[in-house]
């Protein structure tokens, strides 16, 4: 390569980077004038809507986060998700790796077939099953219970079976059959050779389960009546009305609703990346 060539490789270099750095920075405006308003008194926080660039508050008022505390049950809201995205959490990559391991490893009549049909009800709007579960879950007397939110992650995710199923592919059959020499059976197989390989598929489900159980607020909305079992989107939801039109308060709760997703995406998208990656397409 020439001196040339490689000038025009830097520069393009470059401009590439800036690109994506202007792009990180559009993705990144909204949540820092969250933060941002968060830490404003109410004029401030309203009057930043019309100027975006004002970033740098004058004044910080740390005391908007003790305010959001004191006005609703936080902790309790928090709990409570807590306790429904760690069992989903679970449930999901528990049910679905066996489900993934069956179709991939177990000699199972149409198996092929049958994983195409729980591809299929994927295509399935939520919307249209959500009047017959809600008539389910009710005769069975769960409304206003963590069950409906928590017990059907035990039956399997179709895209989590899907993930484990194609990264499942990848390992070789000869180590399951030199396991399967040496005596082990399916379920030994399963937790002590497949799925210690499978951790990078296992991370990207689990971050996928605890972004959707922690977003989720169709589910919670229909299933949960009293107070005491809200989670953090109802919480948030009943602030917003709470506080009215006071902006830099209701900031505040959001950045707490939203801070342990960040935090967990963060750490963990090493692994997220290196999951979808390794996650081939193989039939």
């Amino acid at each position: 390569m020439n001196r040339d060539e490689s000038q025009r490789s830097l520069l393009a270099s470059v401009a590439l980077y800036a690109v994506l750095a202007a792009i990180a920075a559009g993705m990144l405006l909204p949540f820092i004038w969250m933060l941002r308003s968060s830490l404003c008194d109410d004029r401030e926080a309203v009057a930043a809507m019309e100027r975006l660039s004002d970033l740098i508050p004058t004044a910080v008022h740390p005391e908007n986060y003790p305010q959001v505390f004191a006005a609703i049950p936080l902790w309790r809201y928090l709990l409570n998700t807590v306790i429904i995205t760690v069992c989903v959490l679970v449930g999901t990559v528990l049910s679905s790796s066996l489900c993934a391991y069956a179709f991939t490893f177990c000699r199972v009549p149409y198996a092929r077939k049958i994983f195409y049909g729980v591809l299929a009800t994927m295509m399935l709007p939520g919307v249209v099953t959500m009047i017959p579960t809600f008539i389910l879950f009710r005769h069975l007397g769960w409304v206003d219970t963590f069950k409906p939110l928590i017990v059907p992650a035990f039956c399997g995710n179709a895209f989590a079976i899907f993930l484990f199923r194609q990264f499942f592919l990848g390992i070789p059959g000869s180590l399951i059959e030199a396991a399967r020499i040496d005596g082990a059976d399916a379920l030994r197989i399963y937790w002590r050779v497949v799925m210690p390989l499978a951790r990078p598929v296992t991370i990207t489900v689990a971050i996928f389960s605890f972004m959707g159980t922690w977003n989720d607020f169709m589910g919670p909305l229909i299933f949960l009546n009293s107070q005491e079992n809200w989670t953090l989107q109802l919480g948030l939801n009943s602030f917003i009305g709470l506080v009215g039109s006071q902006m830099n308060l209701l900031m505040a709760c959001a950045v707490m609703v939203l801070l342990p997703v960040l935090v967990v995406f963060f750490c963990l998208q090493g692994h997220f990346i290196r999951g979808i990656a390794m996650t081939g397409l193989k039939g």
